[in-house]
């Protein structure tokens, strides 16, 4: 008895396993040795290749792939439509799959809209990747990345309720009330 949901216009490739209270909507394809982890939401047209790794909790929006070599810890959300790669210099008429790079997206961390993430390159714990963006950099732990290319513009909490504003490299949410160190451009959590 399967303890989650698979809508009937998606194609699951056995084996692969999908953890419970996982909801897998329209026209989604998981292909045989994907793993996603419990409680998870795979909106509308979401692919997940072999060897794909999505821990609990994990939210992706419409219209998102997830290729070889990606992996995804906990409660991450990966927003409508962007984008992962696998290869740093495809073309047509060269196989390249021995050189698939690997991208790990962090636990908690957010990817907007349309952004697109170039393989090789680790989204950080609790980073905020704002739409459109291009990462071409590993993007720290906490920070919110912007632009083509994105670089970093500021740092915000785990609740996502806003920049931090660090006074003498320290920093208080103003949601949460969580504590932060910002040390040699690295925010470490005070308080959990």
């Amino acid at each position: 008895m399967k303890n989650y949901f698979v809508h009937p216009s998606s194609i699951i490739d056995e084996p692969c396993e999908i953890g419970e209270g996982t909801k897998i909507w329209h026209f989604c394809h998981i292909m045989k040795g994907a793993k996603i982890g419990k409680n998870c939401i795979l909106g509308q047209n979401v692919f997940v290749a072999s060897g794909v790794v999505i821990g609990n909790g994990v939210k992706i929006q419409n219209n998102v792939s997830l290729y070889t070599g990606v992996i995804v810890e906990d409660d991450v959300f990966l927003g409508p439509s962007m984008v992962f790669t696998n290869v740093v210099n495809p073309r047509s008429h060269i196989e390249r799959k021995s050189e698939y790079k690997q991208t790990i997206v962090k636990k908690g961390a957010t990817i907007g809209a349309n952004s697109t993430i170039v393989c090789g390159n680790n989204i950080g714990r609790y980073a905020f990747v704002g739409a459109g963006a291009v990462v071409t950099h590993d993007v720290p732990d906490y920070a919110l990345v912007v632009g083509v290319p994105a670089r970093v513009v500021g740092y915000i909490c785990a609740c996502g309720g806003g920049r931090l504003n660090f006074y003498n490299d320290e920093a208080t949410c103003l949601y949460c009330q969580k504590k932060y160190k910002l040390h040699k451009d690295k925010v470490i959590t005070i308080t959990e």
